[in-house]
């Protein structure tokens, strides 16, 4: 993974799906243990030493946790007790709106929640309007862009034979074959040539198609062979570290198409990289001497950092503080993973990844002083897709109001009912008897806004000890229990068998290579 797709800004799409969070005071807290001189305060604490979290009414003690851990055959580790004691709390809140016949359609409360996608809409629109202000190219310049090589279109046929793999005579054997089929290939069969002798799975279907790409996005013996060549001529075998390429660079006839869409692509992107820089430079962008470690305190536990002030970075007319970090980062769709890769990238990275945050929010802020907004139209789909999205999690969950409204009368009885049901699915989910029910995030935001939930980290400290004793003893139990081997160990009677030695480290995987 490249430095810059890290850092690269994702938005949330209507798509994507979010582990459950909860907020956790840590300045209230702060403030709570600095007065644990006060006997009333202390009693008070030590009332609770088995509470893990509250949702609503409800509380999530330290035994439940354990049990919930082990029920799962989870490891016991604090990242893993925080997962589900997450998923407890969101579900256990959206009983509690339930319970109320709560159905979260507070505009303003969706709009909130719903920040990343109305960011992404106005930055979009942002993005349009730059990309208007800029002078547009010129189509008739084009065919001379091309045929100057600012941007590349090429066929290949790839006869496989890559170097530190293949032996001498299989290179041999290639080279010999590559020049036989350049001697018989032309225009008018390149592409059933390469569908029947090419060795690149990604272009062999197209007629070796490689589409139009930069320079410096293919190795540079390709590279060199594309731009060797006149539009419209075949190269001899060029070789490279995966074999040998016969390269055809293609006419600007055959090429145009593709060529203006891709052209006309990489200008707009260049439009809006060079207003982010400008952005970025007139701000005059601070990152703090401690940001990475901030920033890697922030990926591995975003909840505690949600109500965070403490600055990760400043500019003119914008703070990054903690709480926007944790904010940004959990617009990201899980599958990019950022906050582990986040945990594993040099201090280098951490200080580019806040200054991009910095820009992403004085872009959003140049959106609003350009008035830029949601259109009506827009603004119902966000809230219809939050919706959606909340009905979803109240009926997997069978939590919705009217089926809570048939058997309890009052709020109280509805609470108890919603929150059993609640306990009754986590114990099917942990059993690998339930399908996962996903609350978003915009979700989970938006019930942190209306109701109170809160998590104690000396619980989840106990929970996973409690659950590590019980592993052990269930270990200990099984080996106990396991019956002897029948087969005697090597060696003498009586020998001590020999130390199985440790395997050998994996060698490491040499650096990746862009594969024409």
């Amino acid at each position: 993974m490249t430095v810059a797709a890290a850092v690269r800004p994702v938005f949330l799409s209507s798509a994507s799906k979010y582990m459950s969070r909860i907020r956790f005071r840590a300045a209230a807290l702060a403030a709570t243990f600095a007065l644990t001189a006060c006997a009333g305060l202390k009693d008070a604490l030590t009332a609770h030493v088995d509470t893990v979290a509250r949702a609503g009414g409800q509380e999530l003690t330290v035994q439940r946790l354990s049990q919930m851990m082990d029920s799962a055959h989870a490891p016991a580790r604090k990242d893993v007790a925080l997962a589900i004691t997450n998923i407890w709390v969101n579900y256990q809140l959206l009983g509690d709106a339930a319970a109320h016949g709560d159905s979260m359609n507070d505009p303003k409360v969706i709009e909130d929640a719903m920040w990343a996608q109305v960011a992404q809409i106005k930055l979009k629109k942002l993005f349009a309007a730059v990309s208007k202000a800029t002078p547009s190219l010129d189509p008739a310049s084009y065919e001379k862009h091309y045929n100057d090589g600012d941007m590349l279109a090429a066929r290949h046929i790839l006869i496989s034979a890559k170097k530190g793999t293949a032996t001498p005579a299989q290179m041999d054997a290639a080279k010999k074959q590559a020049e036989s089929i350049a001697k018989q290939v032309n225009a008018g069969n390149f592409n059933a040539m390469a569908k029947k002798y090419s060795g690149d799975p990604g272009s062999k279907d197209n007629g070796g198609d490689l589409g139009v790409f930069q320079k410096g996005q293919m190795v540079p013996e390709f590279q060199a062979g594309v731009l060797a060549l006149k539009p419209g001529e075949i190269s001899g075998p060029v070789q490279s570290d995966f074999g040998y390429h016969i390269i055809m660079r293609e006419t600007w006839a055959d090429a145009k198409d593709k060529f203006t869409k891709a052209y006309s692509g990489v200008a707009t992107q260049s439009a809006e990289s060079t207003y982010g820089a400008n952005i970025e430079k007139a701000a005059k962008i601070e990152i703090k001497p401690t940001a990475a470690k901030a920033v890697r305190a922030i990926a591995a536990d975003l909840d505690t950092y949600r109500d965070d002030h403490t600055e990760i970075a400043t500019a003119k007319g914008v703070d990054m503080t903690a709480a926007k970090v944790a904010k940004w980062m959990a617009a990201y769709p899980p599958q990019t993973q950022i906050r582990e890769k986040l945990q594993q990238l040099p201090d280098s990275v951490m200080g580019l990844f806040a200054k991009q945050l910095v820009v992403n929010e004085l872009m959003l802020k140049a959106a609003d002083s350009a008035k830029i907004d949601l259109d009506s139209t827009e603004k119902a789909n966000i809230r219809q897709l939050f919706s959606g999205s909340v009905v979803a999690s109240f009926t997997g969950l069978n939590i919705t109001a009217a089926s809570l409204a048939d058997s309890g009368k009052s709020v109280s009885a509805r609470e108890k009912i919603a929150a059993g049901r609640v306990e009754a699915y986590m114990n099917l989910l942990l059993a690998n008897k339930a399908q996962f029910v996903d609350v978003s995030e915009p979700v989970s935001r938006a019930l942190r806004a209306k109701y109170e939930a809160r998590v104690v980290p000396a619980g989840i400290e106990r929970a996973v000890a409690e659950a590590q004793k019980s592993a052990a003893k269930a270990d200990s139990a099984k080996a106990k229990n396991m019956p002897q081997s029948a087969v005697p160990a090597p060696g003498p009677a009586g020998a001590a068998a020999p130390a199985a030695s440790a395997p050998a480290a994996p060698a490491p995987a040499p650096a990746p290579t862009k594969k024409p």
